[in-house]
């Protein structure tokens, strides 16, 4: 997806999630344009997860898109990082071809989706 694309989503998630201080928490921080990268990109991970359905995947670039625009690819390995974080925790899972994997192993393409600590 586009940059533009993945934030008018973020911007529709948090409309979304006016009852929720956490998630609204996470699209404005993943919509801001200021912090700690990691936090924001953790965050778009989350608020790109509750926008789509439950069974959704997104791809880490889909975080670095949304959050580091034109220079998203700078950020892709902070990405499977901050990821890989989130896996540990529960938060998420990873994937590969529909099977869930150690991101530490995992070699080319992963997707996240919603973990058993969700």
């Amino acid at each position: 997806m586009k940059p533009d694309a993945l934030r008018r989503e973020l911007e529709s998630e948090l409309t979304a999630a006016q009852a929720d201080p956490d998630r609204v928490r996470d699209a404005e921080l993943a919509l801001g344009t200021e912090g700690d990268p990691r936090e924001r990109l953790a965050a778009a991970m989350r608020s790109l997860l509750w926008h789509r359905r439950p069974d959704s995947t997104i791809c880490p670039s889909d975080a670095a898109r949304a959050t580091g625009g034109d220079g998203w690819r700078d950020l892709m390995d902070t990405a499977r990082e901050v990821a890989a974080e989130l896996a540990r925790s529960g938060t998420i899972v990873v994937r590969q071809q529909g099977v869930d994997v150690d991101i530490a192993t995992a070699a080319g393409p992963i997707r996240l989706a919603r973990g058993p600590a969700w």
